[in-house]
């Protein structure tokens, strides 16, 4: 009886790890993630090391095999995913925040100056083409590290969050609890917390998986165009590596299909994610 209550009280929760999308991806995810984990554990290298000649196909010895100049694939892999994913773990809490802000206090005061003036910055940078303000700023930066490129990526990601909360604050402000809250004296920040940031909890958790996915995005393209960071490595300069030495030509498939393929996988993951908690938190799209 105490299982079954349980249940009932968290219904949503019950309905997600039943969710086949929601489960492989989630499988998928965890599997990569620990990946970038425990990975660099299993390597004597580092990723910039010499670790044996070049040109070598996977094996015992180089299991993801070895690049033009003698470094060990599998070793920049597992060190640039773990690069990857924490630039896309801080940029899209960055862009997530921002946008959660401005969408909350604009969808809030609707009509008033300061809808208006959010509204305003948020459509400019809206317009702005987000790939050419990526590449001005990366390119004018003596230095970019992980967080660099973090505070780059996400400072074009947020606007699209920050107008999809607006609409749906809009729609929540004029319901009956959130009027007797305002009649009870509550403060502006209490009814965004507790009656409107709360009633929104999926929706926000579903922005920020969109986030995460997107930043990572973001910053492999910056990273492919030879703007990701100056120091370190990551998936996406490893892929530049294996594009600016012709690796498909010279037939080092192992130096571009695997840490491709292992992007994929990352992309895939956050997708069935997703899809599978929008069929959650959507009665109408739960499979019978």
């Amino acid at each position: 009886m105490a299982k079954g209550s349980f249940w009932k009280r968290h219904e949503n929760l019950y309905f997600a790890v039943t969710n086949k999308k929601v489960l492989f991806g989630a499988c998928l995810f965890t599997a990569i993630l620990l990946l970038s984990i425990i990975g660099p554990y299993l390597t004597p290298y580092e990723h910039d090391e010499f670790a044996g000649p070049g040109y070598l196909p996977p094996s015992k010895e180089h299991w993801f095999g070895t690049t033009l100049q003698g470094r060990d694939v599998y070793t920049g892999v597992v060190y640039g995913l773990r690069s990857t994913l924490l630039v896309g773990f801080l940029a899209g809490t960055i862009a997530s925040a921002i946008g959660l802000v401005v969408g909350f206090i604009s969808g809030y005061n609707s009509g008033r100056a300061a809808d208006e003036g959010l509204m305003m910055v948020t459509n400019v940078f809206m317009v702005i083409p987000s790939l050419a303000l990526l590449i001005l700023l990366s390119a004018y930066l003596p230095y970019r590290g992980i967080v660099t490129q973090s505070l780059i990526v996400s400072a074009t990601a947020w606007p699209w969050t920050a107008r999809a909360v607006r609409s749906q604050t809009m729609s929540l402000r004029s319901q009956e609890f959130v009027n007797l809250s305002r009649i009870s004296g509550l403060s502006t920040f209490r009814i965004l917390k507790e009656d409107i940031a709360a009633n929104m909890f999926s929706y926000v958790f579903m922005v920020y998986i969109l986030q995460f996915n997107g930043t990572i995005l973001a910053s492999v393209g910056l990273e492919f165009l030879g703007l990701g960071p100056t120091r370190g490595i990551s998936l996406g300069l490893i892929l530049q590596n294996a594009v600016n030495w012709n690796a498909l030509h010279l037939g080092m498939w192992w130096w571009i299909i695997i840490p491709g393929l292992l992007l994929t996988l990352l992309i895939v993951s956050l997708y069935f994610i997703n899809t599978g908690l929008d069929e959650v938190f959507n009665p109408r799209l739960r499979e019978l």
